[in-house]
């Protein structure tokens, strides 16, 4: 492993930019704190594991609803449709009820969102420390498909399905 130097330095704004390049999908994590359903839209999740089955994602730490739903040592992942943007900027939101006006079905891990792709249920496994944000990696417990579109994806600081 090469060792770290001081004088390279990478301007947040630059690695934004560059990074934007490469396009990702949208889901919302789920939990609950003391009985109430809570969460946010991540675009940093990913799969890590086939076999132990494990994902991943990336709460900044920043994150009010991150702190709420980590005691519960589970959480469950919302992949969303291309046609839910509407539903992603309400979960990308600080403050205010995000559930109000949502259907969603409790799961022993976190609510499950009505019309989304799929629900990954997992326990938490691990969480690590990563710069300003946390990597949490889930044991994936349940797996659930509930429909079959395109999937709502970020590219360049943008929500969609295809771009010219």
């Amino acid at each position: 492993m090469r060792e770290s130097t001081d004088h390279a330095v990478v301007d947040p704004g630059e690695m934004r930019r560059v990074l934007g390049h490469f396009a990702s999908g949208v889901t919302i994590v789920t939990g609950f704190d003391a009985g109430e359903p809570v969460g946010f839209a991540c675009q940093s999740f990913t799969s890590v594991s086939l076999d132990p089955p494990l994902v991943l994602f990336c709460p900044a730490h920043t994150s009010s609803t991150w702190p709420r739903i980590q005691p519960s040592d589970s959480f469950a992942v919302n992949v969303l449709a291309a046609d839910q943007i509407e539903l992603c900027k309400r979960f990308a939101t600080s403050g205010g009820d995000k559930f109000d006006g949502t259907d969603w079905t409790p799961t022993q891990w976190g609510p499950s969102l009505d019309g989304v792709l799929a629900t990954v249920s997992c326990d938490i496994e691990q969480v690590h420390a990563a710069g300003d944000h946390d990597v949490v990696i889930g044991r994936v417990r349940e797996l659930v498909t509930h429909r079959d579109s395109g999937p709502l994806l970020f590219w360049k600081g943008q929500f969609g399905q295809t771009w010219d």
